[in-house]
């Protein structure tokens, strides 16, 4: 059953959690957050690809490797970034998508707008983080 969604259409408190209106408009704002990110992973190895020159001064050279660093270490946190939507598309598919993981309950549409890979409802993650910052005060 296909559904048309309007390009001006936001997810309601009003309407069914999780219709087939609130899922097909999940996964079109995954699906283009991930397109956009594969987008920007091309345009950097180009750029990487372009800026592999040898510097003749020594400043330049480091200032170069930095640069190209801080941009690896970005692309490999938007590499796990996309194994996350991949993961919020299937729950999508498999019909857990904007449940809690631990709970089960529902997570708010405004979390899901905010963070549309989100596992966990705000107060899990609330309990989640509390649980950590106990063990990282140890």
């Amino acid at each position: 059953m296909s559904v048309e969604l309007a390009t001006d259409y936001r997810p309601s408190e009003e309407e069914p959690f999780m219709n087939d209106r609130q899922r097909k408009y999940f996964r079109a704002k995954l699906l283009d957050w991930k397109e956009e990110i594969l987008r920007e992973s091309r345009e950097t190895l180009e750029h990487l690809q372009d800026e592999n020159q040898n510097h003749p001064d020594i400043v330049d050279r480091a200032s170069s490797e930095t640069d190209r660093a801080i941009e690896l270490r970005a692309r490999d946190r938007q590499r796990k970034l996309i194994a996350k939507i991949d993961a919020a598309l299937e729950r999508i598919e498999d019909g857990s998508y904007g449940y809690c993981e631990e709970t089960g309950e529902p997570i708010s549409l405004r979390r899901l707008e905010a963070r549309p890979i989100a596992t966990l409802s705000i107060e899990a993650q609330e309990r989640h983080e509390r649980r950590e910052k106990v063990y990282r005060d140890d």
